[in-house]
């Protein structure tokens, strides 16, 4: 709240009083060319937003007639837009960033390839693999012989003829 002086005389006396300043702290005629300016602004806008209304229409009609299509214009932004963000330093950073560990995590699955290949390497030269695959090559040609031994009986002219003889062999 001001401190506004009253003059208590004046008033009684019913002297006309001049209007207090607004509360804002403007004369009368400073508020009042305030709002001659607000008003005139104000017209100017929608003087604007009718110029700017009619400019857009014009394009779109340009652009009809050229063949432009909002999609063309859709793919032109998008264009530009992903040219921007090649071209920033943030994707730059990143790309870079991804092609370090991309690199790194090649030559680490690099690296561990060579070691399973040499480890397995070293299995079957070793004593116990070798004992074991003599043992699966004695299996097989005991199996695989066996099948020959069979297979020579179905295909004998003493085994029952009326059956073709079928080659159940899973390999």
């Amino acid at each position: 709240m001001t401190d506004v002086p009253v003059d208590n005389a004046s008033t009684a006396a019913g002297a006309a009083s001049p209007k207090p300043p607004s509360y804002n702290g403007l004369t009368e005629a400073e508020e009042e060319e305030l709002k001659a300016e607000l008003t005139k602004v104000e017209e100017e806008i929608v003087t604007l937003r009718q110029v700017l209304a009619a400019k857009e229409r014009h394009c779109g009609e340009l652009k009809r007639k050229l063949g432009l299509t909002p999609f063309d214009g859709l793919k032109q932004n998008l264009s530009k837009s992903w040219h921007d963000v090649q071209v920033s330093n943030a994707y730059k950073k990143t790309q870079e960033t991804l092609s370090q560990a991309g690199q790194k995590t090649s030559a680490a699955l690099s690296n561990v390839g060579s070691v399973i290949s040499r480890k397995l390497g070293d299995m079957r030269n070793s004593a116990t693999f070798k004992s074991f695959e003599d043992r699966v090559g004695t299996i097989k040609s005991k199996v695989v012989g066996s099948r020959e031994n069979s297979a020579d009986e179905l295909h004998s002219p003493s085994a029952s003829g009326d059956n073709p003889p079928q080659d159940n062999a899973p390999f």
